[in-house]
């Protein structure tokens, strides 16, 4: 089986994301960057995590949205490449919003990136393997 194409991915924990404003704000950096923008909103602890073609479009995002604030900012995955099931179908600038971690979870898991979402979150340590 042919490995997934590497892409660069961010993973970014905030307190909570409720801002409208800002979150209007975090889908005009996804356009104006390129890259693919998944937020877990409506609550504590608010996620954000992004893909791009290109490290400096990823970095770029993740320091505009650190500018704007957001109580309890943590780069939980600076970014950098990995492999996603989705590096193919990158669109320019793509935003999903929403409600719930199970949600959260899910779209990661389609990625192919539970594991790696789950240990920068800290909900899974990186040397325990599920079996």
């Amino acid at each position: 089986m042919a490995q997934s194409p590497n892409i660069f991915t961010a993973l970014i924990r905030t307190h909570h994301i409720t801002s409208r404003k800002k979150l209007a704000r975090v889908k005009k950096a996804a356009v104006l960057h390129n890259v693919n923008v998944l937020i877990r909103s409506s609550g504590s602890p608010g996620i954000m995590y992004a893909e791009g073609i290109s490290e400096s479009a990823v970095s770029s995002w993740v320091n505009t949205i650190q500018a704007l604030r957001y109580k309890d900012f943590q780069c939980a995955w600076k970014p950098a490449a990995n492999q996603s099931r989705f590096a193919g179908r990158i669109q320019d600038g793509s935003f999903e919003e929403v409600t719930s971690i199970a949600e959260f979870s899910v779209k990661m898991e389609q990625r192919g990136l539970g594991d790696w979402w789950r240990i920068g979150m800290g909900y899974k340590s990186s040397g325990n393997k599920c079996v």
